[in-house]
């Protein structure tokens, strides 16, 4: 959703926190309806109302209330705000709660004050969606879109597009697949403009931000094929389910006028959700930096005495979308190895290339601590999937369909993958790490990485990492 809606629903709900509290405090204390005990004033209610307005700005963001579609319902949206603030209220009922008086006058008016804070709230937030909707009907702020799939589904879905326009895309023209016998080059005047194998391309010259795929339920290559190809932008995707995945519960859908489309990695983290962890990352980072530097100047002694060579290793590494930055870790393996050509060499067990000491910072991880540096710089994340080698990374991704889908996040030090797998030394073990990589991405949530962070603490004291 545009940034200047998300602004505006920020204010709203300042506004309607501080006109509900006010009204509240008028009904309560100047409209004489009810007992004084102690006199207040309108100075005396401007803390009060910024802390009320920090705790409804914690419960909208945990419910995902700023995190909104490009074309939200106003519907989904108020039940949503319902839901909420409903908790919020209750919270605050259990925290101001009397055991000697518990029908006191104080928890009518908490009833009030919830239905004060609802109404106003729904009532911006409603306005100000129905000055979105509107936009968008007239075709002010669409999401620019391709429909890959050049056949009667896709047809399809751009007619039910075109009927209705406050469902936010703006499609610019169809993708073809080598198979399809496009006929004509335009659709209602809404032009094939390209082949599959030029969508990555073309995304970036039309600032494309939303696939939506439409092919029939039996191309479940062509559907890995498109996923593949694009892994490296910043596009979502909707995808035709089949009849089976929607009837049997294993897919979330949305509904287009009643055509069902299935996000493809919609953004599990919510904003606020992000920016904890970036936080998390950065406050990790400075800590863990400034607890090793002891210790770190008696290891780098050890690795310069050990074996010749640098005290730490550097290596070009994919990240986010696949771009390009460069890793800090210990060195434990013997220096000026020689690379292994095209094809990668996995470590192995008792691998003659690790040195003594690289042995011992490699069973507790300690070698991975210098990572704390690409955190900090924004390459890498604490939790998330490893960083592979761009030559890796070629050669397992013609042996493992969606291998890319692992840079649809930051890469991480440690994660789902590294405390449930052994450094991989087959094929089988690295399809297993990449299974693990794609439940972490599936269900990211700073639960999770709490999770993954204590169990990475125990393996480091334990010893068991190879």
């Amino acid at each position: 959703m545009n940034k200047t809606y998300k602004i505006a629903l920020f204010i709203s709900d300042l506004l309607s926190t501080m006109i509900a509290f006010i009204g509240v405090f008028w009904l309560r204390y100047r409209s004489g309806l009810f007992p004084i005990d102690v006199e207040l004033y309108i100075s005396d209610l401007w803390l009060p109302t910024i802390a009320l307005y920090a705790y409804w700005l914690i419960f909208y963001l945990y419910n995902g209330l700023y995190h909104l579609p490009e074309a939200p319902s106003r519907t989904d949206e108020n039940i949503k705000v319902f839901r909420a603030t409903s908790y919020g209220v209750i919270l605050l009922f259990l925290l101001t709660f009397d055991l000697f008086n518990p029908f006191s006058i104080g928890r009518l008016i908490i009833v009030i004050y919830w239905l004060a804070q609802l109404f106003i709230t729904i009532l911006f937030r409603s306005i100000i969606l129905s000055v979105r909707h509107n936009q968008l009907v007239k075709g002010i702020g669409l999401t620019p879109s391709f429909i890959v799939g050049c056949n009667s589904k896709g047809f399809e879905i751009y007619e039910k597009i075109k009927q209705y326009p406050a469902l936010g895309y703006d499609i610019l023209g169809f993708i073809s697949t080598d198979d399809e016998d496009i006929g004509d080059d335009t659709f209602e005047g809404i032009p094939v403009i390209g082949k599959l194998d030029d969508i990555s391309g073309l995304i970036k010259k039309y600032q494309v931000k939303q696939l939506v795929i439409a092919f029939a339920t039996d191309k479940h290559e062509k559907v890995l094929d498109v996923i593949n190809k694009v892994a490296d932008s910043r596009v979502g995707m909707k995808i035709l389910p089949d009849m089976y995945d929607i009837i049997s519960g294993l897919a979330r859908t949305q509904q287009i006028y009643g055509i069902p489309l299935i996000d493809i990695n919609p953004g599990i983290m919510q904003p606020w959700e992000k920016f904890i962890k970036r936080l998390t990352d950065i406050t990790i980072s400075i800590l863990g930096l400034l607890m090793f530097l002891p210790f770190g100047l008696i290891l780098a002694l050890l690795i310069k005495i050990d074996s010749r060579g640098p005290v730490f290793y550097t290596q070009d590494r994919l990240g986010l979308y696949s771009k390009l930055f460069r890793i800090i870790k210990f060195r434990s393996m013997k220096h000026n190895v020689k690379e292994a050509g095209e094809k990668v060499i996995l470590t192995t067990e008792n691998d003659v290339r690790v040195t003594k000491i690289g042995q011992f910072i490699r069973r507790f991880r300690i070698d991975e601590i210098p990572q704390l540096i690409n955190v900090l710089k924004g390459d890498m994340s604490i939790i998330g999937p490893r960083p592979d080698m761009p030559k890796l990374t070629k050669q397992l991704e013609k042996q493992i369909p969606l291998y890319r889908h692992r840079m649809k996040v930051k890469p991480g030090i440690t994660g789902w993958a590294q405390i449930s797998v052994p450094y991989p030394q087959t094929l089988e073990e690295v399809i297993q790490k990449f299974n693990c990589d794609i439940y972490y991405i599936e269900n990211m949530s700073l639960k999770l990485d709490l999770k993954i962070m204590l169990n990475t603490v125990a393996i480091m004291f334990s010893g068991s990492g190879t």
